[in-house]
């Protein structure tokens, strides 16, 4: 009885730091769900709290921009969501351990996204479209296209980090983005000059909401596996 007693209490002492690594795993895990859910709901309240915007024909980082009247609701939520994507790469990062480069990679690539994201955006705002030039804009130009470009990354090295499903899945979204991105190369000129830029919000959403879809299905496909070891088997 008393060795039975010592070993029960040996496989709770056990038990309890294991279920605190999976608490932290699935919190870490879930943010990459709350972080898209928050982006997009971002979104979505500074287009309806934000006189005459419109949310087919402006950019997102409008809401952000200087001097525009949802500066101050949208940039602290934008941050948050920087610091929830963040913790999702951290728990990639955990999930991949020593033996899954592409996931790990693919984390790496997320928290430097994350992390010059919410860094970046606060330093370097757009001016208000017809109010700043391509000079005073152009630090927000180069930041944005360093953005980008650790996006495609991310999802280029997470395509591979899963099975063949998540890969076409992947490889759809990742020409979606590719796409998309193209067509808003003639905007940024017509928004410094003050022009007009019809389906402008519409083309950019499909590029940024496709990239936010993918890291929530990223996050749930992780979620529902149980050890990260059954990922080197994928």
């Amino acid at each position: 009885m008393t060795t039975l007693g010592m070993t029960q209490d040996r496989d709770r002492t056990l038990q309890k730091p294991m279920r605190r690594r999976s608490l932290v795993r699935q919190v870490l895990l879930t943010c990459g769900i709350l972080s898209s859910l928050l982006y997009v709901a971002t979104d979505a309240v500074g287009a309806m709290r934000y006189p005459g915007y419109s949310f087919t024909s402006q950019a997102i980082s409008e809401l952000a921009a200087i001097g525009a009247p949802t500066k101050a609701l949208v940039d602290p939520l934008f941050i948050l969501y920087g610091f929830l994507a963040l913790a999702f790469g951290v728990g990639m990062f955990r999930e991949a351990g020593a033996g899954h480069r592409a996931l790990r990679m693919t984390a790496v690539l997320l928290i430097a996204y994350a992390t010059i994201g919410f860094t970046g955006f606060t330093m370097f705002p757009m001016h208000q479209r017809g109010v700043g030039s391509v000079a005073s804009d152009f630090p927000h130009m180069v930041l944005t296209g360093v953005l980008v470009l650790l996006l495609l990354l991310t999802m280029g090295f997470g395509a591979t980090a899963l099975g063949r499903r998540f890969r076409v899945y992947s490889a759809a979204t990742l020409l979606t983005v590719i796409v998309f991105g193209a067509l808003t190369m003639p905007y940024p000129a017509r928004m410094e000059a003050g022009q007009p830029t019809p389906g402008f919000g519409i083309i950019e959403r499909i590029l940024v909401y496709s990239f936010l879809t993918w890291v929530a299905v990223l996050a749930v496909a992780l979620l529902r596996r149980r050890t990260p070891a059954t990922l080197s088997a994928s």
